[in-house]
């Protein structure tokens, strides 16, 4: 597995399907006022769903109060890549911390709606509108 990382750059976690085609998710950083944003590019599933988690979990600071994860690039994700979603969650889930998940394509959507997980997480259309929501609250 190769995995690179670079605050503002992105951040790869590469895995084999059953074919043993490379499979990857990449993370860019980015911070806007105060709101750090990681932009997904990929696919999340069992194979990179470990390397995913320790990824984001990398990219965010002690001091980091409000996470937007933006899906617009994502092309599927697993039960394991929910649950990274769900462990990140929580870890903003305190007083002062806000999480949002924004742009999900239908697919995704759909995946997070059947879950449930929209139920524990906000879900917003852009991420400018997670972005405004979030300064708000």
């Amino acid at each position: 597995i190769n995995l690179e990382y670079h605050m503002l750059g992105p951040l790869t976690t590469l895995g084999t399907d059953s074919k043993g085609d490379v499979m990857s998710i990449s993370v860019t950083w980015e911070r806007k006022d105060g709101v750090l944003i990681g932009t997904l590019d990929g696919r999340i599933d069992g194979s990179n769903a470990n390397e995913f988690q320790s990824a984001l979990e990398s990219g965010i600071e002690a001091g980091d109060s409000t996470l937007i994860l933006d899906f617009g690039k994502v092309t599927f994700i697993s039960s394991a890549g929910l649950r990274v979603g769900l462990v990140i969650a929580r870890k903003f889930n305190e007083p002062g911390k806000k999480f949002a998940v924004c742009t999900l394509p239908e697919p995704i959507r759909e995946v997070v709606a059947v879950s449930g997980f929209d139920q524990l997480i906000s879900v917003y259309e852009s991420q400018a509108q997670a972005v405004k929501a979030l300064e708000s609250e």
